[in-house]
């Protein structure tokens, strides 16, 4: 079975912290650097800045956020978030969503919403979901912290990774 892979990664010592800014939603969509290198990878061009809008994107914009599927097949969404240590008490809580930005006719479509309290060291948390995913539909990945009486929190993000892995090739009876 073949795979088409895009693999995207974002770090605060590069490029400096990430500040959480919440949509209306109440999360913020994560975005990533239109680069290639060490976790980067994009030979299909799914983290291509010319979809999606007139223009070209540039990051940070929200559309630098997108992961714009190559086929149609089995996704396999994973992602990796490394906050700023915690200052007591928070909810982190992530989701991968379709069409996060409504760009598309497919509308904002979220599903794997987690949630987690704070550990005693970092805050380090992975993520895993699979769905069928689709070339016109781009992908993306929300966060969101909350503090008492789910108050939105800013904080930050040191470090990100999305990745997509299709399966291209699902067999049906």
């Amino acid at each position: 079975m073949s795979l088409a892979i895009c693999s995207l990664k974002w770090e605060a010592a590069r490029t400096g912290a990430q500040r959480i800014t919440y949509d209306p939603d109440g999360y913020h969509l994560v975005r990533f650097p239109y680069v290639t290198g060490e976790e980067q990878y994009d030979r299909w061009s799914m983290h291509d800045p010319a979809k999606g809008g007139s223009g070209a994107s540039k990051f940070p914009d929200a559309r630098s956020g997108l992961i714009w599927p190559s086929h149609d097949g089995w996704g396999v969404l994973s992602a990796l978030v490394f906050w700023e240590p915690d200052a007591g008490g928070l909810e982190y809580r992530a989701r991968f969503v379709r069409d996060p930005l409504n760009l598309t006719a497919a509308r904002y479509d979220s599903t794997a919403t987690s949630d987690t309290a704070p550990t005693r060291g970092g805050q380090y948390r992975t993520y895993m979901w699979q769905m069928f995913v689709h070339p016109g539909t781009p992908l993306g990945l929300k966060v969101s912290v909350r503090g008492a009486r789910d108050a939105k929190v800013s904080t930050a993000l040191m470090c990100a990774e999305f990745k997509l892995a299709i399966h291209t090739d699902v067999k049906v009876p």
